[in-house]
């Protein structure tokens, strides 16, 4: 186990992502952990990882007796600022930050750097360095005449101003495992048949004689989850689709045909159309239609657990990435999701959620080892909340035709031109906007949809896809052509950060 205090920034999920694809479990928790839940982990190593200052609020909750507890601590980019601190070093504290990679010079007689070429390529601002060495720490790390790295070779505590958790960097995941493999000295324990083993065993313990019942959308996470504990509790597991008129074309029955005709769960298909439409009634702003949104979900689920009797858990597919985006110490670090900030508090079921420390990647992993066919493995996300949050401002059964129509289209299209495997994710939104055009010769005054393709590993950060040019405007054609209420397209080139996939 490695705990990672985080900072602030993207840094941290990064940082997580690589320690557990070297088969290391890790955990990531505010930087105001503390010291007695750190000690209550008992975790082999702490990495202290974040951006710059300005990504962090109050740091004086950051516990300084973590580098006092005999654990091998690694500081990343502001974390070795405030090591330094604790020790009386001082690094440079720039007006900026512009990284890049540059080529670093190591001391490979550090552990952390055993095995490694002189030279290293690693992500740094060159301004952003140690200024003056803290007593008993010596310099490992050079960027020409600038220290970059230290450490206290007896206590094993590092500094490193470079971030060696950018998943391009071979030279950073080299002196991440380092750090992991000859410094803490961590076993490669972590991986997804065991986890699977163990969550078998976990939840058929926990569930016992009880019944539960498993909130089902057809998404990767939903059906991971699904399959994974009805592998534990069998019949016992009843699952609820509820179709809340947010979904895409054709979802509703490839999902009934997946799960009842394939896997031959006993599935409940709720249609709830009317009341999530009537709550969302007048309902602008994304947070809170999220809020309602998960509120009516929970509202359905208790309902249909008055119809079954005794069920008392609800199966939710919440992954690592949810949990992180939503806040982990009370805050919204980027948005609710429905089936975490967006949970009302009085809630009549125990909550179950077996893959709440996955990250996508090891989610998709877990789905092939149940042997759940790739039409759902590898199916691209579908946000919990659906058409809700890509439909911008209000929610309205015109706009959510217009928006399933165009959405379709642009996934026609793709799959046509043989990219539906080069893209990780693409959707069509609806802003809450309306333009002139022309359209027949006569002025019109309707509906832009926006597209929307990324690329990325699990949903933390994301490219934007370069479609050919000559497949957007057969996709624009085709939306504007086929959809009245709509006289334009656009496409989204924005990446995240500083966007997040979804709109809203």
């Amino acid at each position: 186990m490695i705990l990672i205090l985080d900072l602030g920034g993207k840094f941290s999920r990064f940082l997580g992502r690589r320690i557990r694809e070297s088969q290391v479990y890790c955990e990531i928790v505010p930087y105001s952990y503390s010291i007695e839940k750190i000690k209550a982990k008992k975790p082999e190593g702490i990495i202290i990882s974040g951006g710059t200052p300005t990504d962090v609020v109050s740091i004086d909750k950051l516990d300084k007796g973590i580098f006092s507890l005999g654990v091998p601590v690694l500081s990343i980019g502001y974390g070795a600022d405030i090591m330094n601190e604790v020790y009386g070093g001082k690094s440079t504290d720039p007006s900026t930050y512009d990284y890049n990679f540059e080529n670093i010079n190591i001391d490979r007689e550090s552990l952390l750097f055993n095995g490694l070429d002189e030279e290293l390529s690693l992500w740094l601002d060159d301004e952003y360095i140690i200024e003056t060495i803290p007593k008993g720490f010596s310099q490992i790390a050079r960027y020409g005449e600038k220290i970059v790295a230290v450490e206290d070779k007896k206590n094993k505590v590092y500094g490193v101003k470079f971030h060696p958790e950018i998943e391009t960097s071979q030279d950073g995941k080299d002196i991440v495992d380092n750090f992991l493999f000859k410094i803490c000295n961590c076993d490669k324990k972590w991986d997804m048949e065991k986890f699977i083993e163990n969550s078998i065993e976990e939840i058929r313990k926990h569930v016992g004689d009880r019944k539960a019942l498993c909130a089902l959308s057809g998404g990767v996470d939903s059906s991971v989850a699904a399959v994974l504990v009805h592998k534990a509790i069998g019949d016992k597991l009843v699952c609820v689709f509820v179709d809340h008129g947010l979904l895409r074309k054709n979802e509703k029955q490839q999902v009934e045909e997946i799960f009842k005709d394939q896997f031959h769960m006993n599935l409940i298909t709720v249609d709830a159309k009317d009341r999530f439409l009537n709550k969302l009634k007048g309902i602008v702003d994304p947070e809170q239609k999220r809020k309602i949104i998960g509120e009516e979900f929970i509202r359905v689920f208790e309902e249909e657990q008055k119809k079954l009797k005794d069920i008392d858990y609800l199966i939710q597919g919440t992954i690592y990435p949810d949990v992180i985006e939503s806040g982990m110490d009370g805050k919204v670090a980027v948005k609710s999701h429905h089936n975490v900030g967006g949970l009302p508090e009085d809630i009549d079921f125990e909550i179950l959620e077996p893959l709440r420390q996955l990250f996508k990647d090891e989610v998709r992993e877990v789905g092939r080892l149940l042997g759940i066919s790739e039409e759902i493995v590898g199916r691209q996300p579908f946000p919990g909340p659906g058409l809700g949050i890509r439909v911008l401002g209000e929610v309205t059964e015109e706009k959510l035709e217009i928006v399933r129509e165009a959405d379709y289209i642009f996934r026609d299209e793709i799959k046509k031109a043989g990219w539906e495997d080069k893209i990780w994710q693409y959707f069509a939104a609806l802003p809450d906007i309306k333009t002139v055009g022309v359209t027949h010769g006569e002025r019109t005054y309707t509906y832009t949809v926006a597209l929307r393709a990324v690329n990325s590993i699990d949903g933390m950060t994301a490219q934007w896809v370069k479609i050919p040019l000559d497949l957007l405007e057969k996709i624009s054609t085709r939306i504007t052509d086929e959809i009245p209420r709509v006289n334009r397209v656009v496409y989204d080139i924005t990446g995240k950060p500083p966007a997040t996939i979804e709109w809203e």
